[in-house]
């Protein structure tokens, strides 16, 4: 018997412009120090900033945390994942 996972509802908690966590994260496209992109319940969720790094990331919960120099944006799109790459969405 296959065993689904359920992830909580979607959150996002940011402090200071340095520390970010955030719930209902079901997926990680992509990360470097400038841009983290996730999917979400919500739909795919664009992190910007400086010197970016992933703390901790637990798959079973959903639940991510990040720090960076700086987190300058958020962005959502309606995007869910397996519809393409964010790069390939930028040259369309």
């Amino acid at each position: 018997m296959e065993e689904k996972k359920t992830h909580a509802p979607h959150n996002v908690i940011m402090e200071g412009r340095k520390k970010l966590s955030i719930s209902g994260v079901t997926e990680i496209d992509s990360f470097d120090e400038q841009t983290v992109i996730l999917f979400c319940s919500t739909g795919e969720l664009a992190i910007r900033g400086e010197g970016l790094h992933i703390n901790r990331i637990d798959v079973d919960t959903g639940e991510l945390s990040l720090e960076g120099e700086r987190i300058d944006g958020l962005s959502y799109a309606d995007n869910q994942p397996g519809r393409g790459s964010w790069l390939s969405k930028l040259f369309r």
